[in-house]
């Protein structure tokens, strides 16, 4: 089991577990479901327990039985690091969809030993490699300028960094896990590392700032527009946003999926850019990730801050797009 998991305290209720999760890792798992049931009859307190049911009764096609124990995890999980709200609204049970920083900060701090491993070799992961190649390209094309302060919003362990470190004379970079900070202030490339929300880091945050980049963030945002608004107001004028979304074909602005990650619709992005004061929109169809073998579409966008906004009241002017999202998204 996973750190975040801890122990239920109970030696034979963890006994019982253990056999759950062996059995879950044959991919047993009615089997699996109904020993952790045992297991939480003797131990009912237990947070990580009601997690691991509701992912048995999933996998083994119990949805029902999966909301039930979601239901019975919220009202355990105090510290709601195991997303029981958001599992649950992603299963059409309640309708908050709102972020949950503290469940993605004990998902990527049990995620930080594994992470560059498992993303870029087992996921087929090169989005710093294509975020990074496309805002090159959008450097070369402005007036020469330096790129002196740069953000790296959900830095994670770095990967984004080590292509944003030449382009920058200063690096800074965000996150909420802990254990990714770790890794990324181990590689040496950053001036500053911080532990915080992205928007509430931004809103603290004086403007100035050339270059703010969140690759394979916003997948864990809903609403954009808190920040991009706060990603707006930190830009110096004619300063760079660029970042990657998954997608999704439909006509909702954003919708959250059962991985627990948002999907955002491409067109309404770039609208909501737009009107919030950014220009020159670069917007590029991609693959984000492979999962279960399957790919994961996505759009990575470059964009240009507008040379003023009135507080409150996005400048809403033209934009030179160059996107074909503007036309299929």
């Amino acid at each position: 089991m996973h750190r975040i998991q801890y122990s239920s305290g109970d030696i034979v209720a963890d006994r019982r577990a253990a056999y759950a999760v062996a059995l879950a890792a044959k991919r047993a798992f009615p089997e699996a479901a109904e020993v952790m049931a045992q297991a939480l009859e003797l131990a009912p307190w237990w947070a990580a327990g009601w997690d691991l049911l509701g992912q048995y009764r999933k996998q083994a096609g119990d949805v029902a039985g999966a909301i039930s124990a979601w239901t019975e995890l919220l009202a355990h999980d105090n510290e709601g690091v195991f997303g029981a709200r958001l599992k649950l609204a992603a299963h059409g049970v309640g309708g908050d969809r709102s972020p949950a920083p503290d469940y993605v900060a004990a998902l990527f701090d049990d995620y930080a030993p594994r992470f560059e491993t498992s993303l870029v070799e087992g996921l087929g992961y090169r989005m710093p490699d294509e975020l990074a190649a496309a805002l090159i390209s959008v450097l070369a094309s402005r007036p020469a300028r330096p790129v002196r302060r740069a953000i790296d919003l959900g830095c994670g362990t770095g990967l984004m960094g080590e292509r944003l470190r030449p382009l920058v004379d200063w690096l800074e970079g965000v996150d909420l896990s802990v254990g990714m900070l770790t890794k990324a202030k181990q590689k040496g490339i950053y001036d500053r590392l911080e532990r915080a929300e992205l928007v509430a880091f931004l809103e603290a945050e004086t403007a100035g700032c050339d270059l703010i980049v969140a690759a394979d963030v916003f997948n864990y945002v809903g609403d954009l527009a808190p920040a991009l608004i706060a990603a707006r107001r930190v830009l110096a004028p004619s300063g760079l946003l660029a970042f990657t979304l998954e997608t999704h074909p439909g006509e909702e602005p954003v919708v959250l999926t059962e991985n627990l990650r948002f999907q955002h619709s491409g067109r309404h992005a770039i609208e909501l850019c737009r009107s919030i004061g950014f220009h020159d929109l670069v917007a590029t169809e991609t693959v984000i990730r492979t999962e279960r073998g399957k790919p994961v579409g996505g759009l990575i966008v470059v964009a240009r801050a507008g040379l003023a906004v009135i507080e409150g009241t996005p400048d809403g002017g033209p934009a030179n797009d160059n996107s074909p999202v503007n036309q299929a998204a």
